[in-house]
């Protein structure tokens, strides 16, 4: 694939066709064939090996105020965004949104590292790989996903991809034996901060699980999940079991009762109606009377 520069790369480890370093060759002008961003919700975000940037156009290396201006105006800006994306949650989707509007047009491509190389230097995932590319391809920002994507962002890969900025919250992320993977990128200044989205993390969901075991164990045995399925041994499957025929049972009583107060409550309104209607009756009985009987009633007159 033909690239703007020779493979050497500049004193920061990113590719000179991605650096500020004026080309050491110039090309004749190629129109640029970039994959352009969906427009249409139809169908999932397709996979990169699908949807490969074959443009052989050269990649200028672009500044984020040319960027936020709209620049260049024959492709679009290849954002690239990347994590884990375990139980995937509306605090990804947030992040995920403000790197696909940090440009006026943008191209956003989200790497998804796999579960060897995630549970090597983060820890076991609730979700496994596939399950994560899939979520990622039907976030509505996603352009397109990129599967197995490394841990830290080597100079091969962004070339690869032709990534003209990477996304991501400013927190210092240190792992792999570097105290921030990202420095390299922002000393070359294809660094665009995201905001974290307070409140919601896969941690935070996790833990809520955990703290709350017993409820969802009893739910997922009420579903008819097997006490195999949940790991839940002999005696915590009989208490469970117990405890919901227990809630039942509760339930029950508490319908009765509910219907019970109903009853009372419609007795005493048919009780209240038939008293006020008695009472209407009385007074016309009353009246009956007294202009029959009464000193001035009709029947004395007759006699």
């Amino acid at each position: 694939m033909p690239v703007l520069t020779t493979d050497a790369e500049s004193e920061t480890g990113i590719p000179k066709s991605l650096s500020n370093e004026p080309p050491s060759e110039t090309m004749e002008e190629i129109e640029h064939t970039c994959p352009q961003p969906r427009l249409t919700l139809t169908a999932p975000a397709p996979f990169a090996e699908e949807s490969s940037c074959l443009c052989q156009a050269p990649h200028e290396k672009l500044t984020i105020a040319q960027a936020r201006l709209g620049t260049p105006v024959d492709r679009p800006v290849r954002v690239y965004a990347d994590g884990i994306f375990d139980l995937f949650h509306s605090g990804h989707a947030r992040a995920l949104m403000q790197a696909k509007t940090l440009f006026p047009n943008s191209y956003l491509l989200v790497g998804v590292c796999s579960d060897d190389l995630t549970h090597k230097f983060k820890g076991f995932t609730v979700m496994n790989e596939a399950e994560r590319y899939e979520a990622l391809r039907h976030c509505r920002y996603v352009d397109e996903v990129i599967r197995d994507a490394p841990w830290t962002l080597t100079p091969e890969f962004l070339e690869k991809h032709k990534i003209d900025f990477v996304a991501h919250d400013d927190i210092p992320y240190s792992s792999a034996g570097s105290d921030d993977v990202y420095k390299h990128i922002k000393e070359a200044g294809m660094f665009v901060p995201t905001q974290r989205t307070e409140g919601i993390s896969t941690s935070d969901i996790i833990t809520r699980i955990v703290r709350d075991y017993d409820v969802y164990a009893r739910r997922n045995l009420q579903r008819g999940y097997t006490a195999k399925e949940l790991n839940v041994s002999f005696i915590n499957e009989k208490k469970y079991r117990f405890q919901n025929q227990v809630d039942k049972m509760k339930e029950k009583v508490k319908n009765v009762e509910e219907r019970s107060k109903e009853f009372v409550n419609r007795v005493e309104e048919k009780s209240h109606d038939l008293i006020q209607k008695w009472e209407e009756k009385s007074r016309e009985f009353i009246g009956n009377f007294l202009e029959l009987f009464g000193p001035d009633g009709a029947w004395i007159e007759e006699y």
